[in-house]
């Protein structure tokens, strides 16, 4: 039975629910705490200042507004036709952290958009007129809203501002454990089961524990759906949301992709039979109205642009085009992936050169994400997804749950932390900066033959969140082997690159997999804050044997959040040649060619998968003694 007889079998027996009603404004405002510092972003002024005179107007450029909600922060970047970043600005937004629970507020989300999308404007000298199309990307949180759009808890708090289950929170580690169980077929599709960091494990505790509240929700929508509907009033959720976080199965819109005009599909991707057996029928319920009813290809232009109220919010033109949206880190492949260098893009004449590809977007977490023309299965990995993220193309998602994220935890809570915190800010530049400098100060006094050899006696296996991909285990622990008494400022350096290292020993582990279950990776990109990181971008190059580019803009998530919006003001007709015509590359980091390094690492990573071998064991015991 295909997915539209299902469908239609269900819907005599089912209620019917309106989708049709509006989004209204908050009459209150809450007042917002942030726990992030707020972080301006270097701006390009290398764009052409326009002259005018008395006879001729000024002449209108046209400009592409892209907008990122990362985990702690809001930000905006307006981009030319050719991709060239004219301005950029952030703003922080709050978080809720207890214990497994992670919360955010899709009010005080809103109102700090509105803010970094003013400032960037003024900073990029960018006018409202000059606009013509906005993009958003944010990461695959879960959002809670009732039939006014107003904010319901899903917090033990019962604070209403706290409606979104952040991507990272891990609440629903038992809840994914009874949805494996279930063997439902369309499992395979994200790797063989379900993170607690996906939808479906959450909705699902909310059902069992907050039954108030799963009452009272009209609309469930992943973070970034969330954002296109307040700004367009347009319920039309993301192929790439909804896909890859959702268990909606794309591929059931196989033939649409051919379609001359992007347009809002009916959605024939869910199973019914899935959300039935998992306990959430009621999903499914009014043409899964709470979970969406239309679906789109990214970049599709959503309802009538941007209303006078969201307009307004902005600082922007009602009727504004926004574009269907992307996870944040499938932003930063669309940002990124065509950023390779000319010699090698006019070689280069076949269009699955993309295939051989990886792009690595290194926040707070790391996603590694590639593209294929055929489906690949592979187990740990999530995907394949259909046109999640390059039209037409299968995306596998590796992922790393702690990154960046993990090293703010190493360095924190370090003894020796404030006083290198307070050097860093008197020279006015980041901690990893004065700790790089160590490190290679540090190599010069011990006579090192490398820097990454100073961690010889010092091994880390970065879980400290759990293992995403390839393990796909979410009970796993961080561990740290080579620790002494010393609480200097040295070691601090030490552990910092034995952690960045452990990174990329398991960013290797996922590319190993990845390519030994079908794909032929050997390029990779990297995008996102740590990638501005040198001694981190070179021990990935250094540790996986393959050369990284950098794209030309750092900010490539914001980057593909402007492209969504450049294609649905329709300046490029499909996402790829938007990616083609704004990529664009930097710098490329080469591997070392030094054999010593390479045996070094090779060593270094045969420790490393040790080290989860250690701790099956170490459980297995430990449950033997407590049966």
């Amino acid at each position: 039975m295909d997915f539209k007889e299902k469908k239609d079998k269900k819907l005599d027996s089912r209620k019917s629910m309106t989708d049709t009603t509006p989004l209204l404004h908050s009459t209150h405002q809450n007042q917002r705490h942030s726990y992030y510092r707020f972080n301006s972003f270097p701006i390009s002024n290398s764009f052409a200042v326009e002259m005018t005179t008395n006879i001729l107007p000024r002449q209108l450029r046209s400009v592409f507004l892209g907008v990122d909600v990362g985990t702690g922060s809001a930000r905006a970047g307006l981009f030319n036709e050719d991709g060239k970043l004219l301005g950029s600005a952030s703003s922080p937004i709050q978080i809720w952290k207890d214990g497994d629970c992670v919360e955010q507020s899709s009010t005080d989300i809103w109102l700090a958009i509105c803010t970094a999308v003013k400032r960037a404007c003024d900073l990029g000298s960018v006018s409202k007129e000059e606009v013509k199309g906005l993009g958003f990307a944010a990461t695959c949180s879960l959002v809670a809203v009732d039939s006014e759009g107003e904010p319901v808890t899903v917090s033990w708090s019962g604070d209403t501002r706290r409606n979104i289950i952040v991507w990272m929170d891990h609440r629903a580690v038992k809840q994914a454990e009874r949805i494996n169980a279930s063997n439902s077929p369309v499992l395979q599709y994200c790797g063989g089961g379900v993170s607690p960091e996906m939808e479906p494990p959450k909705l699902l505790w909310v059902k069992e524990n907050l039954q108030e509240s799963w009452s009272m929700v009209f609309r469930w929508m992943d973070l970034s759906d969330w954002l296109t509907y307040k700004a367009t009033g347009d319920d039309t959720r993301s192929l790439c949301t909804t896909v890859c976080k959702w268990t909606y199965l794309g591929h059931a819109h196989m033939q649409q992709i051919n379609e001359k005009d992007s347009c809002a599909m009916e959605s024939c991707g869910w199973d019914d039979g899935f959300w039935e057996e998992i306990g959430l029928g009621d999903l499914v319920d009014g043409h899964h109205a709470k979970i969406g009813r239309s679906v789109a290809f990214p970049g599709h232009a959503l309802g009538s642009g941007l209303t006078p109220h969201a307009a307004k919010e902005l600082g922007l033109m009602a009727g504004t085009p926004v574009g269907t949206a992307l996870i944040d880190a499938h932003a930063g492949g669309v940002g990124v992936m065509e950023s390779v260098p000319a010699s090698d893009s006019e070689s280069i004449v076949d269009e699955d050169a993309i295939s051989r590809r990886m792009v690595l977007v290194c926040g707070t977490s790391t996603c590694h994400m590639a593209v294929s023309r055929t489906k690949l299965f592979i187990p740990g990995v999530w995907g394949p997804f259909w046109s999640a993220m390059v039209p037409e193309y299968w995306l596998t998602e590796g992922g790393q749950s702690a990154t960046g994220s993990l090293l703010d935890h190493i360095i924190e809570n370090h003894v020796a932390s404030p006083h290198l915190a307070n050097c860093a800010a008197s020279r006015r530049i980041s901690i990893f900066d004065l700790l790089n400098e160590i490190l290679e100060s540090m190599k010069q006094d011990e006579g090192s033959p490398f820097i990454a050899a100073l961690t010889n006696d010092m091994h880390i296996l970065p879980d400290f969140h759990g293992n995403r991909s390839p393990i796909a285990d979410p009970k796993s622990k961080g561990m740290i082997s080579g620790l002494t008494l010393d609480t200097s400022e040295k070691q601090l350096a030490l552990l910092y690159l034995a952690t960045v290292q452990g990174i990329a020993y398991g960013t290797r582990h996922i590319v190993e997999h990845c390519n030994a279950n079908g794909h032929k990776i050997d390029t990779l990109l990297a995008c996102g804050g740590l990638a501005k990181n040198r001694l981190f971008v070179q021990e990935h190059a250094d540790i996986i044997g393959y050369p990284i580019i950098l794209p030309r803009e750092n900010e490539s998530v914001l980057l593909g959040s402007a492209i969504l919006g450049a294609v649905a003001s329709k300046k490029y007709s499909t996402v790829r040649d938007a990616m083609k015509a704004m990529n664009a590359a930097g710098q490329v980091v080469h591997p070392s060619k030094d054999v010593k390094v390479k045996k070094y690492h090779d060593a270094k990573y045969s420790i490393f998968r040790d080290l989860y071998e250690q701790q099956q064991k170490h459980r297995s015991l430990m449950a033997e003694a407590l049966s």
